[in-house]
């Protein structure tokens, strides 16, 4: 006989900024387990600014959510019962059916996690798709080097965050970009050469005054009036790494790049990513962080939301800068 459990769905797409009506908290079934299948208790979720894209009736790199379905995301779990010889009962594995409580599928969805002591939830951020996206962005895309000045928007966000550890990592010139002065305070802690805070004057002006020999990288978060900036204050040659625009996912007025057209004159590369398309490089990845964790030059910060019934409201804050690092729920 099948067992339940409590799964967010989307109730509808919503239009603009997401609200309560959009989600809504059923029970579903919980299938038995077939042969090769594991159950696993969730014990941390992700929430993330990309599953706002999802919610839309559009191609995408990944597919949308369907309306009345339950609703996906990044989660950290326990294994309760097994029929894979890949896992056992106890093992912790990390996977993508966030957004409820308990879940059975195939044991080739489920990641164990690999042998480095951290804590649980650390999958979830700098040593998972927070810290992967981070790292691969101004590594690969951006191919940030030792002696660059990087730009990041969003610095105190979890991906930031990571940007603006990893760079400093790597003997590199930090310009942050966050909302507030303690959020621009924290920035500075991480190592963060200059910080600067969006809320108290325009963008633009604060980094050509930051930085005015101009910027080699720009690892963008934001889009909009951040974007614009780092087109007005890019050098010869600057390399941008486009992981997200949050300013644009819930609509508003279409963007004026005023300063596009710099791309031209200063031989811009501006390339957008996705996180999966480095997953042949994570031995590396995991390699590299773990040795900053494990030596104190990659630090982490949580903002944390405790029960399954705050997972829609902790993604909603995402839109208005409602966390200080990786935004996660506790269950």
């Amino acid at each position: 006989m099948s067992s339940t459990t409590r799964a967010w769905h989307l109730a509808s797409r919503p239009k603009g900024m997401p609200t309560d009506a959009n989600f809504e908290l059923k029970e579903v079934a919980l299938a038995d387990l077939a042969e090769g299948w594991i159950r696993v208790d969730n014990q941390w979720l992700s929430v993330d600014p990309y599953m706002r894209g999802r919610m839309n009736d559009v191609r995408s790199y990944v597919p949308p959510f369907e309306v009345g379905a339950p609703l996906e995301g990044g989660a950290v779990g326990t294994v309760v019962e097994s029929r894979s010889p890949h896992f056992k009962e106890g093992d912790t594995v990390f996977h993508m059916f966030g957004w409820r409580e308990s879940v059975t599928g195939p044991a080739e969805k489920f990641n164990k996690v690999p042998p480095l002591p951290v804590e649980a939830h650390q999958w979830l951020g700098n040593l998972g798709l927070t810290g992967g996206t981070a790292y691969f962005g101004l590594l690969h895309v951006a191919e940030a080097k030792e002696g660059d000045t990087v730009f990041v928007s969003a610095a105190a966000g979890g991906v930031g965050s990571a940007v603006v550890q990893i760079a400093k990592a790597k003997g590199m010139t930090v310009i942050g970009s966050a909302g507030g002065a303690d959020k621009c305070a924290w920035v500075r802690e991480l190592g963060a050469d200059v910080a600067i805070d969006y809320k108290a004057e325009p963008v633009a002006h604060a980094l050509l005054r930051a930085a005015p020999k101009g910027v080699d990288v720009y690892f963008d978060n934001v889009g909009g009036d951040h974007l614009d900036a780092a087109f007005a204050a890019a050098r010869n040659n600057a390399r941008f790494a486009i992981c997200g625009m949050i300013d644009s996912y819930n609509g508003g007025e279409p963007y004026a790049f005023r300063y596009i057209m710099r791309v031209i004159a200063a031989r811009i590369a501006v390339k957008g990513f996705i996180y999966t398309d480095y997953l042949p490089l994570m031995g590396e990845f995991y390699r590299d962080m773990g040795g900053w964790i494990s030596g104190g030059q990659v630090k982490s910060r949580e903002t944390i939301r405790e029960g399954l019934e705050a997972t829609p409201q902790a993604f909603l804050d995402l839109f208005s800068g409602g966390n200080m690092g990786k935004m996660l729920v506790r269950l």
